[in-house]
């Protein structure tokens, strides 16, 4: 089972610069996508079902072009449950999850903190979160939350670590947060198979960040512990250029 998620800044744009026919070649079982930034009426759906996924569903936000998140799949999920049933956040259609006979999937795009009244935002999302997963688990256990964390876990995770340990995504509450959501019963996937640097998922469209590799990782497979022994692979697909960011794949036995 290969389960990628990829934020797509808005799945409009993407199509146009290529979207469905990448997707045809990676040719995932599972995809979440994030910042959708559209309702499933804006465009045509059906691109996805020709290639196989007859299974889609979208949680846009009530904002219009803004926020938004999906899943796409091969396989029919037994269960599909839009949103975490707390207000704030599922106005914003922030989190998707689809259950199937083995495990959930669950798309997440979590909050940027890009001002002081979104940083609150952010912590008190990711705070309430937390507590969410944490009963969550009792109930789905084998759980893998693919998504746009808009924080970069350790040093290794971005490109100036120095300069930028001020600056939201990485600062220390945000970088504690995320280290403890870890340590409450995930893996990391991608670094459960690759401890190198320089391994981005972001890059800011300004400066020739992305020619230069001057990213951040956001985007994470985050696997429940009981999952462990059924990961083969994880990876971070650069050379898939539809978006700022770009897509995290993870392969289950």
């Amino acid at each position: 089972m290969k389960i990628i998620s990829y934020n797509v800044n808005g799945i409009r744009a993407a199509i146009k610069k290529g979207f469905v026919e990448w997707l045809g070649q990676a040719n995932p079982d599972v995809i979440c996508l994030q910042e959708i930034k559209a309702s499933p009426d804006q465009f045509d759906t059906s691109v996805f079902e020709e290639l196989g996924y007859k299974y889609h569903y979208w949680y846009p936000a009530l904002k219009k072009g803004y926020s938004g998140v999906a899943i796409l799949s091969k396989v029919e999920p037994k269960n599909v449950v839009y949103g975490t049933g707390i207000d704030y956040m599922d106005i914003e259609g922030r989190n998707l999850r689809a259950d199937f006979e083995h495990f959930s999937v669950m798309s997440l795009y979590l909050p940027s903190g890009t001002n002081i009244l979104r940083l609150d935002h952010k912590l008190k999302f990711m705070a309430d979160f937390q507590v969410y997963i944490d009963e969550l688990k009792k109930e789905v256990p084998n759980i893998i939350i693919g998504g746009d964390y808009n924080i970069c876990h350790r040093e290794i995770d971005i490109h100036d670590p120095v300069r930028l340990k001020n600056t939201s995504g990485f600062l220390p509450v945000e970088r504690e947060w995320i280290d403890n959501f870890i340590n409450s019963g995930f893996i990391d996937s991608f670094r459960h198979f690759n401890s190198d640097s320089d391994q981005y998922s972001w890059w800011s469209y300004r400066a020739g960040a992305r020619t230069n590799n001057k990213g951040w990782r956001i985007d994470y497979n985050l696997v429940s512990a009981p999952l462990q022994d059924k990961l083969k692979r994880a990876v971070i697909l650069p050379e898939a250029q539809h978006s700022d960011h770009c897509p995290v794949l993870v392969e289950l036995a």
